[in-house]
């Protein structure tokens, strides 16, 4: 198949993109959850800069890494793949019949968390400490995707 020239440069610079932001969330995330993340270490974020920091970094990359993997690489690459852009969902379950995601239902309830420990976490520690284990339990799930889909662009000789 041959690739237009510009959607294939769009995919090369958004593989790079991804790359290193699954690099960075990796890093952030082994350093905020060498221990599980609790209630009391939610609490002491206003105390602890290092930490809040550390935190608003890995919720900053994991919401970033979601959204360029499912409203900037995924679209490309299905458009790559020959496929009709269609609405979010559309384009979900296709990348989950591709291999390319795990579920759609999931990618979803990862999107919702996402929201969650960004908004939610002001009024109460415990929600955003359950969030945070919870995205930290996600990440696997966002940096497979991306390496699917890497993958994907790679074994076509597209990047």
């Amino acid at each position: 198949m041959t690739l237009d020239p510009a959607v294939g440069e769009r995919l090369k610079f958004l593989v790079r993109v991804v790359q290193r932001q699954c690099e960075h969330l990796r890093t952030t995330d082994a350093r905020i959850f060498a221990t599980p993340f609790t209630a009391d270490r939610a609490r002491a974020l206003a105390s602890d800069p290092e930490l809040s920091e550390r935190v608003e970094a890995f919720v900053s990359r994991f919401a970033r890494l979601q959204d360029t993997l499912g409203d900037k690489l995924l679209p490309t690459l299905l458009h790559a793949l020959g496929e009709t852009p269609g609405a979010f969902i559309d384009a979900l379950d296709r990348a989950e019949r591709l291999g390319l995601i795990r579920s759609a239902d999931e990618w979803l309830t990862t999107r919702h968390l996402r929201n969650q420990m960004v908004h939610e976490y002001v009024e109460d520690p415990a929600i955003l400490a359950d969030a945070l284990q919870s995205g930290h339990e996600l990440v696997a799930l966002l940096t497979n995707a991306a390496d699917a889909m890497i993958s994907e662009a790679e074994d076509r000789n597209w990047t």
